[in-house]
């Protein structure tokens, strides 16, 4: 009675185990996720003394910077979080304003997911941007401070991150490196790889940029949903 008794407990677990791996195969296969960009070359070194050269995904080094109200923050400040980021300066007449303008709505859509998602805009013009200007501007833009922040810092520091780190004159070849200004917005993950850029004034990339994002955020718990219906599957047994 034993044998038995633990053969169908085996077969209870079993069947739904399979079932739950075959459609979450299938669903992963039906959904495609924002792909990863950018490779970093690694050297790779073995115990016997040999290395080789190897690739890896590009990971976003740290970045320490100042938001609005003058406080120092820096993207480890939001681990697990995901990104959406864009670079403006406060004088400018045409493109930042609508940026701005489509960032709101981004933050509003995301109003019950301000605890994952994160809203970075970072200035282009540090000099002249100081934080009281940062104020003046998300105030202007009825920014929530909790979930976007708007950042100025040092100039070499912020050109290195968008140039080096961001890559934005590869996602926008018409980028002037001298003085980045690009229509973009940019989709970062929790491990702080760049998942994607969409064009703010492109109302097709802006409702993919939408899409994408809830995506990464089931990304995330991929690989506690697994761990967690096995366990409610015992507990239930």
């Amino acid at each position: 009675m034993r044998k038995k008794a633990l053969l169908a407990l085996m077969i209870a677990i079993l069947l739904p185990t399979v079932g739950y791996l075959l459609t979450d195969y299938y669903s992963k296969r039906d959904t495609q996720m924002p792909p990863r960009y950018f490779y970093d070359s690694v050297t790779v070194s073995y115990k016997n003394g040999k290395s080789i050269n190897d690739t890896a995904w590009h990971h976003l080094s740290n970045i320490e910077l100042t938001n609005q109200f003058g406080k120092k923050v820096s993207f480890a400040d939001l681990k697990g979080k995901i990104i959406v980021l864009d670079f403006f300066f406060t004088r400018c007449p045409s493109i930042c304003p609508k940026l701005a303008k489509a960032m709101k709505k981004l933050q509003n859509s995301f109003t019950n997911n301000d605890s994952i998602v994160q809203f970075v805009s970072i200035s282009v013009d540090p000099v002249h941007d100081s934080v009281p200007e940062l104020r003046k501007w998300a105030e202007k833009f009825n920014v929530d401070p909790d979930s976007w922040w708007v950042l100025t810092g040092n100039r070499d520091s912020i050109y290195h991150f968008a140039i080096n780190e961001m890559k934005a004159d590869i996602a926008d070849t018409n980028v002037d490196t001298a003085f980045i200004h690009t229509e973009n917005f940019f989709l970062i993950d929790k491990e702080r790889v760049i998942r994607g850029w969409y064009n703010g004034f492109d109302t097709t990339a802006q409702k993919k940029l939408v899409r994408d994002i809830p995506l990464l955020m089931l990304e995330k718990d991929q690989k506690k949903t697994f761990g967690q219906f096995l366990k409610g599957l015992l507990q239930n047994s």
